[in-house]
């Protein structure tokens, strides 16, 4: 017998539809109607709210068959969100729109050894540039998001990739924005965020892990966007495969990162980390690889499927979508990745029945990633500020 489903608060109900919204990119209204499990007339009355709050815009549109409807509704354009976004080599700054189009983007460089107290500067001149850049134009900021690397429960204890005081930036960011919120996340939160709303067929609707390799190598279980658990950080980088290997930036030896992560690619290849950066997606075709150094990679990414496959022996689900630069690869060398998976899952792929799928990599296009998550952190508080205590 299914349990009856629980009353939805109004913010929960206007959560579900600008989720739906950010992640579709626009929808008629019956199909809407049916994906947030409303009424037509229940979904017109709070449609009608969110337009007059300047949330939604409905376009007319020719209809998808005779007699059908023609007002798509969709996010409205015209609201402004800020996004921070913390890399391994500078601070990116940058005001957008609900679907990801960027108005305004500066990034401020960090030093060759950042403390908490130059990051804290970073920080303290990137948000300066913001308050100017809003003022001189009278845009109000409807949310501001902020990724950091590695950030996560342990992070008050000191940050072990970049080191910074997510408190006191949070503190300068309400002394030069008072009224509006501002939401730290990981930085792969924030790309799988970024996946999930901006990738064209994204593969996954419901429960799966997402696994971003990039400057680091980490993962986050997603689920349902309303819930407050819905994305989970899990550092499968960090799953160490033998002491003797090499080191990496969290202290330990052998960790799957230290073998996977771009630095460690570009000393694979024989470039310096700026080197390969600069090439973009192109080093796949710009680096020639020897059979040796071909072979190494896939050893690499078999170790790479090894962490993801243990992930899922502990949290089994049926979905990781990979983004970063093993999705740039050929068939051939990501089959890698699938045999370290099967190799660790008990019974495979096939008895856990899990679906993988590559995803392009999103990094290098800063502040995209932490727009995203802007986004999204507005969405799923149903537009409405985080101290409105109005329940249902």
């Amino acid at each position: 017998m299914e349990m009856p489903e629980q009353p939805r608060s109004r913010r929960q109900t206007r959560a579900a539809i600008l989720t739906h919204l950010l992640q579709s990119g626009g929808s008629f209204r019956p199909p809407l109607a049916k994906a947030v499990r409303l009424s037509e007339a229940s979904l017109s009355r709070i449609l009608f709210d969110l337009k007059a709050e300047g949330l939604i815009e409905e376009v007319r549109r020719p209809a998808p068959y005779v007699g059908g409807p023609t007002g798509l509704v969709s996010l409205d354009a015209t609201v402004a969100l800020a996004a921070l976004e913390l890399t391994g080599q500078w601070l990116s700054v940058g005001v957008g729109g609900l679907s990801g189009e960027l108005h305004y983007t500066e990034r401020v460089p960090l030093p060759k050894r950042p403390t908490v107290e130059t990051v804290g500067r970073v920080f303290g001149e990137a948000l300066a540039l913001l308050r100017d850049w809003t003022r001189r134009r009278r845009i109000r900021l409807a949310q501001i998001g902020v990724t950091v690397p590695g950030l996560g429960r342990l992070s008050e204890f000191g940050n072990p990739i970049i080191p910074c005081d997510v408190g006191r930036i949070s503190d300068m960011s309400g002394e030069l924005f008072a009224d509006v919120p501002v939401a730290f996340t990981n930085s792969v939160v924030a790309h799988a965020t970024f996946h999930r709303c901006r990738t064209e067929s994204y593969p996954f609707s419901g429960a799966h892990l997402f696994v971003f390799v990039g400057q680091g190598v980490a993962g986050t279980w997603m689920d349902d966007p309303i819930e407050d658990d819905a994305l989970q950080p899990v550092e499968l980088g960090h799953m160490v495969f033998g002491t003797e290997g090499p080191r990496c930036r969290c202290g330990h030896h052998g960790c799957v990162e230290a073998y996977t992560s771009l630095p460690a690619l570009a000393e694979l290849l024989g470039l310096r980390e700026a080197e390969l950066l600069a090439f973009g997606n192109e080093w796949v075709t710009a680096v020639p690889l020897t059979s040796r150094v071909r072979q190494e990679l896939r050893q690499r990414l078999f170790r790479l499927g090894l962490a993801i496959g243990n992930t899922l022996n502990v949290k089994p689900c049926r979905g990781v979508a990979i983004s970063g630069w093993p999705s740039l690869l050929d068939e051939e060398d990501r089959k890698a990745v699938i045999d370290g998976i099967d190799a660790c899952l008990l019974g495979g792929r096939k008895l856990a029945q899990v679906s993988l799928a590559f995803v392009p990599p999103s990094n290098g296009n800063d502040p995209q990633a932490a727009l995203a998550f802007a986004a999204f952190c507005l969405a799923r508080c149903g537009g409405m500020a985080a101290a409105s205590t109005e329940a249902a």
